[in-house]
């Protein structure tokens, strides 16, 4: 748990004299990494050896995929697979084209052929897809008394496919959310009696369900999976090791670009109570796009998502009020004249800041899309102005009422900023998209619940720790007279409920490109997984993140 300690520092004041000041400076821990991906040297010869090998594979699993004749169900059992894998990003156009043809037959699911784990597989790929497929395909698993009947108890693989389909559940899907309910004790009671495969994917899915999860590490751990799976493919099995090693070489060159330029800013060493962080960041942008075409996305994302870390630790953890004020002009003035005004400290910071931008500008001006950084730069400029609010009710001691604090609280949870800058380097986002996103899309307003709910409960007792009053779980505890553990109810079933309305507006017909709103729900995978446990996982990489960067980065599958 990160700690406090109250450091004394010198500072000006207004007529240039000395005072001493105390700081709650945080005690947050190092890098785990130190200088490992900076020694990354890419082996063009592996990469390509890799790519040969893949290429050929690729056009026999495209075979597999698009032969005439085969079934529907098989077909679909395939196409599970490949996205399981994480591969199925490489036969979007086909995979697109069959669930299309697909659905419009129109199937009828209430046949005795379509047992629970077909027709909840179905509908989870589907639903996963955008369609607008019903849940009343499930009422033939319902008695007369309105309950799962009792023969499906047993039927292991159809609990689990019905358990992970009830995570796409939309408003008004009761016959969902009692499958969650009863999947999850069903699965729970006899989890220790299942064979080692299936064990492992109830155990797996229990933690974490594939709807929410980081498609990186849920493709690591099903190929994991698949390798014991005694009816694997060995040709879909050695596919997705090439295609995940293949992957993770071009993600290690992205880490190291990112590694010396963080190296080169050195503000570690001039910011030292700021988190160092930039792997874990890296780890947030490949979890928002892994697939090749994204690098400059990427290493963007992972550049904006560093700096602000900077920011926020200067407003929660260093400041000054005096200071505060003085940098969030700064900030929304968005001038390098400003720097003469600023503390010391946050000189080389706001310098390297402006001038990370500019290298955006040049960037993205090449590609005709230089409209893109004033959506950036104004979604900033909003979080800086929160974080100001947030930062004075800290040192002022003030808990705001819950209206008041939530409607501060929802962008300081960074989210938003960072949906902006997810889609700095996506060269098909239009100035359209960025005005859509502009006008927070519910879409939006669902993935801001979402983070700033989780984030509160994860990171609570560390702000109790600290002296934090200006909680969101003291607000609607003082505002409504109830405990904390009836706070942290309401919260969770805000954030289940925020969960439907994304789901919703990932069906179609979709207020914006599928391209978009997947980086939307991609960035709020990211929240489920970093603050897995109740911990914040961000903070304290070690204790939720570690393996997940090591699998991901590090570690490649023997093939």
């Amino acid at each position: 748990m990160a700690g406090i300690s109250m450091a004394p520092a010198l500072v000006k004041n207004a007529t240039n004299c000395e005072k001493e000041i105390v700081r709650p400076v945080a005690k947050f821990s190092p890098s785990l990494w130190g200088e490992q991906f900076i020694k990354f040297s890419f082996d063009t010869e592996l990469a390509e050896k890799y790519a040969k090998e893949i290429e050929g594979l690729k056009n026999e699993v495209r075979s597999m995929l698009t032969v005439q004749g085969k079934y529907m169900v098989e077909t679909m059992n395939l196409i599970d697979t490949l996205e399981r894998l994480g591969v199925s990003y490489q036969f979007e156009e086909e995979i697109g084209e069959l669930l299309e043809r697909f659905f419009n037959l129109n199937s009828n699911y209430a046949d005795e052929a379509y047992d629970l784990y077909i027709v909840a597989l179905h509908f989870r790929l589907f639903r996963q897809h955008g369609y607008r497929i019903s849940c009343d395909i499930f009422k033939k698993f319902i008695d007369e008394n309105g309950k799962f009947k009792e023969n499906i108890k047993s039927d292991t693989r159809g609990l689990l496919s019905l358990y992970e389909a009830a995570y796409l559940r939309v408003h008004g899907e009761d016959i969902l959310e009692d499958a969650i309910a009863f999947t999850t004790n069903n699965l729970k009671s006899m989890a220790p009696h299942l064979s080692s495969t299936i064990s492992k994917q109830v155990a797996h899915a229990l933690v974490q369900s594939i709807h929410f999860g980081n498609p990186r590490i849920e493709a690591h751990n099903f190929i994991s999976i698949y390798e014991g799976d005694e009816f694997k493919e060995e040709l879909l099995l050695r596919f997705a090791k090439l295609d995940y090693n293949s992957l993770q070489m071009l993600h290690k060159q992205d880490l190291y670009e990112l590694s010396r330029w963080w190296k080169e800013l050195d503000l570690v060493s001039k910011l030292p109570y700021a988190r160092d962080r930039v792997v874990e960041s890296f780890f947030w942008a490949v979890g928002v796009y892994h697939e090749p075409q994204y690098s400059t996305a990427r290493i963007m994302l992972t550049k904006t998502i560093a700096m602000t870390s900077i920011i926020d630790d200067t407003y929660d953890a260093y400041g000054t009020v005096e200071e505060l004020e003085v940098f969030t002009e700064a900030i929304q003035r968005w001038d390098i004249s400003e720097i003469e005004r600023l503390p010391e400290y946050i000189k080389p910071f706001y310098s390297a800041l402006l001038n990370l931008y500019e290298e955006f500008d040049e960037e993205l001006s090449k590609e005709g899309r230089s409209y893109a950084i004033h959506y950036a730069k104004e979604a900033l400029k909003e979080l800086v102005r929160a974080y100001y609010v947030e930062a004075k009710w800290f040192i002022e001691g003030h808990l705001p009422p819950f209206s008041e604090y939530m409607s501060n609280a929802l962008i300081t949870c960074t989210y938003c900023y960072h949906t902006f800058t997810s889609l700095l380097g996506i060269k098909s986002v239009t100035k359209e998209d960025f005005e859509w996103l502009s006008n927070k899309p519910k879409i939006l307003m669902a993935g801001l619940i979402i983070c700033r709910f989780i984030d509160d409960i994860a990171t609570y007792e560390v702000e109790k720790e600290r002296g934090q009053i200006a909680t969101g779980i003291d607000s609607y505890m003082t505002e409504n007279g109830v405990t904390k553990e009836v706070a942290v109810d309401k919260f969770l079933k805000m954030t289940t409920n925020a969960w439907k309305d994304i789901n919703e507006e990932c069906l179609r017909p979709t207020s914006s490109s599928r391209e978009i709103l997947m980086r939307i729900l991609n960035l709020e995978r990211n929240i489920d997984v970093t603050y897995k446990g109740n911990e914040d996982g961000y903070t304290q990489p070690e204790k939720v993140l570690k393996p997940h960067i090591i699998a991901m980065f590090i570690d490649l599958f023997e093939v």
